[in-house]
């Protein structure tokens, strides 16, 4: 497994777990977050999403999916983005941003795996060619 495939499994069981909570305890975040607790089902559509996501993150991480890989590297910067205009148009607390930034952080655990197995990807031919060299 490479280091961005366990960087991504790693994502997928956090958001798995989380999205799972929000479905079946969601004032249990809310409260973390210092957010008022809901009845509201938005909440449980979101923890649906998350679980989701993580579901497809699980996947791609099985199959070493670089592709799928560095979407989230970006879309984590565009949610944060989103979070930060929110509180800025007084939609969201500013606690919400805090939630984007734990996000983008993982963006970035994520990107640094991914160019740590390119560097090494892009290695590998030169190798072989020099095995093949030794062996001839």
């Amino acid at each position: 497994m490479s280091r961005a495939a366990a960087s991504a499994k790693i994502f997928a069981i956090c958001v798995v777990v989380v999205g799972a909570i929000l479905v079946f305890a969601p004032d249990v975040v809310l409260a973390m977050f210092g957010m008022p607790t809901t009845n509201e089902t938005w909440i449980r559509l979101v923890g649906a999403l998350a679980f989701n996501i993580g579901i497809l993150a699980s996947v791609a991480a099985r199959h070493d999916d670089r592709h799928f890989f560095a979407i989230p590297v970006y879309s984590r910067t565009g949610f944060l983005a989103a979070v930060s205009t929110f509180d800025v148009l007084g939609l969201a607390s500013l606690v919400i941003i805090l939630f984007g930034m734990i996000d983008l952080a993982g963006g970035i655990r994520t990107s640094s795996p991914l160019k740590a197995d390119a560097r090494g990807a892009a290695r590998l031919p030169a190798q072989r060619v020099l095995g093949s060299a030794a062996q001839a």
